[in-house]
């Protein structure tokens, strides 16, 4: 899965091994910083494969090197950095073009362009070393089905044209196309213009409408800074779900729900489980007082940050 880093393997063996709840899962490869797509995306399939105990491999590169590689060309690194990262091959025609013609949107200027060029050949080449060594270790009879992003896959250029020049094995292309958006997420289109490539973009292709996790994400509404296993509100937003049910500067957060918040990931965790309209209590801890506060969770106004006198 490209969601994941090899650094996670450790992790990622103990979820397929039944060895970590969802929760412990989430925080040990730190779900919330490392991705940002909310994991209902992908809870259903990781699910799967713990029940039927399939190994789930981390292909993707840590952030660090990423980072790194985007910022300098590969022959400006530090030796112990260039040393870690996989054979680069820089000069794939298609990649470049397609590359290119999505960042054309974007007035970055060469320099930039060059760095996201990189990085997505890091990704790519990352991803098909990690692929090659784990058909290696596991034999020939082997079968591995890669979850990517489509600019990863499609035509073949990405990981399968680069895992084949590892390891010679065959392959199949498996993609989607939305022919149905509603209209409320029309302006999220990509407006690129790719060119024509002489492959078919999958072997395999489903037609499909556009799908939506049920009910919208929810925001407390509050900054915090979490330190010495409490999280403190330091701000609240006019008009939000902490607002509304009261909170101020100041307060201690203890609780939400029946769940304990000791730390950043228990009160983000916590909230990604709730949808627009659903209803939870808030204890907090405010002068020495312990508060519990109804809350409904409410869209988030576009407001400025202010802080609420007591």
């Amino acid at each position: 899965m490209e969601m994941f880093t090899f650094e996670q393997q450790p992790t990622l063996d103990r979820w397929s091994a039944g060895e970590l709840d969802e929760k412990s899962f989430l925080k040990e490869v730190r779900w919330f910083d490392n991705w940002s797509m909310d994991f209902a995306y992908y809870r259903e399939l990781l699910l799967l494969a713990r029940e039927l105990k399939i190994p789930v491999i981390g292909l993707n590169a840590p952030k660090t090197m990423i980072r790194a590689i985007g910022m300098q060309p590969v022959d400006q690194l530090d030796e112990e950095l260039r040393d870690q990262l996989p054979e680069l091959d820089l000069d794939e025609p298609y990649q470049r073009a397609m590359t290119e013609a999505i960042y054309a949107g974007h007035d970055g200027g060469r320099h930039l362009a060059d760095g996201f060029q990189r990085v997505q050949t890091l990704w790519d080449e990352m991803m098909a070393e990690n692929v090659a060594k784990e058909l290696r270790a596991k034999g020939s009879s082997q079968r591995m089905m890669v979850v990517a992003g489509g600019n990863h896959i499609r035509f073949g250029f990405g990981i399968p044209r680069r895992v084949y020049r590892r390891l010679p094995v065959s392959y199949s292309l498996v993609g989607i196309r939305e022919i149905e958006i509603t209209e409320d997420k029309q302006d999220r289109l990509m407006d690129v213009k790719l060119p024509t490539f002489p492959m078919v973009p999958y072997h395999y292709l489903t037609f499909v409408a556009y799908e939506e996790l049920p009910g919208e994400r929810v925001k407390l509404g509050v900054r915090f800074k979490s330190e010495d296993g409490q999280v403190r509100v330091e701000d609240v937003v006019a008009g939000s779900s902490a607002d509304q049910a009261g909170v101020v500067k100041g307060d201690i957060l203890v609780r939400l729900g029946e769940s304990p918040v000791a730390e950043s990931f228990d009160l983000i965790y916590e909230l990604s489980r709730y949808r627009l309209g659903d209803q939870s209590e808030l204890t907090i801890l405010r002068d020495g007082q312990t508060l519990r506060l109804p809350v409904t969770f409410v869209k988030l106004p576009e407001t400025k940050v202010h802080e609420k006198k007591k």
